[in-house]
């Protein structure tokens, strides 16, 4: 599953570009984090599992393997190919438009097959630690006053990534290029939290309800007049939102970008594929004091 260290990495990434400083590496975060005194007073318990308030991210981009150096681009270089969004309030994660490297569309088409990462269970992930995963990073804004959270970026991938390139490469760009959004900025960081998902156990559906809610995410596929369109929702959307299965299925059509008269049940040759997110959150003041540690320690 995600961890913490994952989530303060990811925290980190995006700091220090905005910072314009050098950045923890991912090992190097959980040393640190094995370390930090998490039962002192006004820590966060670890492992904290606090799902989104409103809406999660969702899939597909590819990004070539970088180190780490390269992966500190600039706000203007490029998103990762195929990144896309799962924010039911959005137009298609994957549509009809003609594909291109942005947060709502896909270049490639996820494999239809199972892919477990190394790690999946957490007893497995004690003995055998995840090294790469297809993975989602989320950033909401948390009110002060409600502490409701909303939405600020989320862009990830149905592809394998090394988890170090990986997460620093899509920390900044579900923060900085999703299109949806205006860039995250420095003074924003104080009201951020992060959440990263990664996904496991991808399966194809014997039909379209063959789902569970709350368990699995879903991803929908299909071809109409020689045009591919395709959504996904991560597995704590249609809780969040309150849905039904086949309101699920009616809002993925919709976020296709399909228009058309054809209900879902009615389209031919659709394909549902399930899988399950591992997330972990970790909100800015609990990054806040992991780095003040960190810091402290250095003196």
């Amino acid at each position: 599953m995600a961890t913490v260290e994952q989530c303060l990495y990811c925290f980190e990434f995006l700091a220090a570009q905005l910072e314009g400083r050098p950045h923890m590496v991912l090992f190097e975060i959980e040393e640190s984090w094995a370390e930090y005194p998490k039962g002192s007073e006004g820590d966060s318990e670890d492992e904290a599992d606090e799902p989104d308030a409103n809406k999660a991210g969702a899939p597909g981009a590819s990004m070539p393997s970088a180190s780490l150096a390269t992966l500190s681009f600039a706000l203007s270089s490029s998103k990762p190919a195929s990144a896309v969004s799962s924010n039911p309030s959005t137009p298609s994660s994957s549509s009809s438009r003609p594909r291109t490297s942005t947060s709502t569309s896909t270049s490639t088409t996820p494999p239809e097959i199972a892919f477990t990462p190394v790690g999946q269970s957490q007893r497995s992930a004690q003995s055998q630690p995840i090294t790469a995963s297809p993975l989602f990073v989320t950033w909401n804004k948390i009110s002060p006053t409600s502490q409701t959270r909303s939405l600020r970026g989320c862009i990830g991938t149905f592809e394998p990534q090394p988890l170090a390139s990986g997460l620093s490469a899509y920390a900044l760009t579900s923060a900085l290029q999703d299109t949806r959004f205006n860039p995250i900025t420095l003074r924003e960081l104080p009201a951020l939290e992060v959440s990263v998902t990664l996904l496991t156990d991808f399966e194809p559906c014997s039909h379209a309800l063959d789902w569970e809610l709350g368990v699995h995410g879903i991803k929908i596929s299909f071809y109409e007049r020689h045009r591919r369109y395709s959504a996904t929702y991560l597995p704590d959307v249609a809780v969040e939102q309150g849905w039904s299965k086949e309101e699920t299925m009616e809002s993925l059509m919709q976020k296709a970008g399909w228009s058309g008269r054809k209900a879902w049940r009615e389209v031919a040759e659709l394909k549902v594929v399930r899988y399950q997110g591992r997330k972990e959150s970790v909100e800015y003041e609990e990054f806040k004091r992991w780095r003040e540690w960190v810091e402290g320690r250095k003196k």
